[in-house]
């Protein structure tokens, strides 16, 4: 599965450099650009610089980013430097293709991507992604894909075979998904989405905003908007997955998230199926944040 790194992850140069150069057909001067904006914002990374950061960074990006940072309730420019690596240098990997579709490109890379955890690194996929806001392109998101449980998938790209490019996650899209809310500041409370859906997918929003997707997991995700006083919505959808048996238990919960020392985090809302039990395919559920969640939170 692709990992997105929105706030990335990174590598430095390896031992072995291949080069960074596009397969025939590619716009030479569009890699080259697109190389650049990658430096340019990899650069701001490394350097922590946040003015250029913003200049390099597609708006929807930077919402997206910020938003989920004021959503933990953190401070933006130290949370968003705050990495445990640096970027990837994408000029020590080949670069397989470059895809563009209206204004979103992706270039893909493959090579020994070095996260500077230790050992030799095998060959792994980098894709990063670019979307042009008016006559400029702009770094949108990387994502590594560890080939560690496709092999064979391995062999293929070392052996020039590029059919495993062809799949809808290597293909830009064309539009560019805007976020729901745009934060000025941190949410009053952090809340979060918990889901245990094995042989399934589930979707969930809270509150019309924050959107969250689960596929045959035991995860959870920061609530982006945070959670408000009062009534509180959650929307849900639920598929069963194929390989799936349809009898596995489900779960679905918000906790909220107390920033006193000691204090767990508190269940506000469960929608909760057991082994072999009925599960609805939606549903619309609320609860509420009154002052006795408050003083949970405050540890009263």
């Amino acid at each position: 599965m692709i990992r997105s790194l929105s706030i990335l992850l990174g590598v430095t140069l390896l031992t072995v450099a291949l080069p960074a150069t596009a397969q025939q057909g590619h716009d030479p001067v569009l890699v080259k650009h697109l190389d650049a904006v990658y430096q340019h914002w990899r650069n701001a990374m490394v350097t922590k610089n946040f003015r250029k950061w913003e200049a390099h960074t597609a708006t929807n990006r930077r919402t997206a980013i910020t938003n989920r940072i004021y959503s933990e309730r953190r401070p933006l420019a130290s949370a968003l430097f705050s990495l445990p690596a640096r970027p990837p240098d994408n000029r020590t990997l080949k670069l397989l293709d470059l895809k563009v579709k209206g204004i979103t490109a992706k270039m893909i890379y493959f090579g020994p991507v070095d996260f500077e955890v230790g050992g030799k690194p095998p060959n792994n996929l980098l894709v990063l992604s670019f979307v042009k806001e008016g006559n400029r392109w702009k770094y949108d998101t990387a994502d590594y894909l560890n080939l560690a449980s496709l092999p064979d998938a391995r062999r293929q790209l070392e052996a020039g075979n590029y059919d495993h490019l062809k799949k809808p996650e290597f293909l830009p899209t064309g539009r560019v998904e805007q976020p729901q809310v745009i934060l000025r500041g941190p949410v009053k409370y952090i809340a979060k989405t918990y889901v245990y859906c094995p042989g399934r997918e589930v979707r969930v929003m809270v509150n019309g905003i924050s959107r969250h997707l689960y596929q045959n997991t035991k995860e959870s995700e920061v609530i982006i908007g945070g959670v408000r006083d009062g009534v509180n919505e959650v929307q849900f959808t639920v598929k069963n997955l194929p390989g799936g048996e349809g009898s596995e238990p489900l779960a679905i919960r918000v906790y909220l998230m107390s920033q006193v020392k000691g204090v767990k985090p508190f269940k506000v809302f469960q929608y909760q199926v057991e082994e072999k039990g009925a599960v609805e395919p939606a549903g619309t559920e609320n609860f509420v944040v009154g002052p006795a969640e408050v003083r949970h939170l405050r540890g009263q």
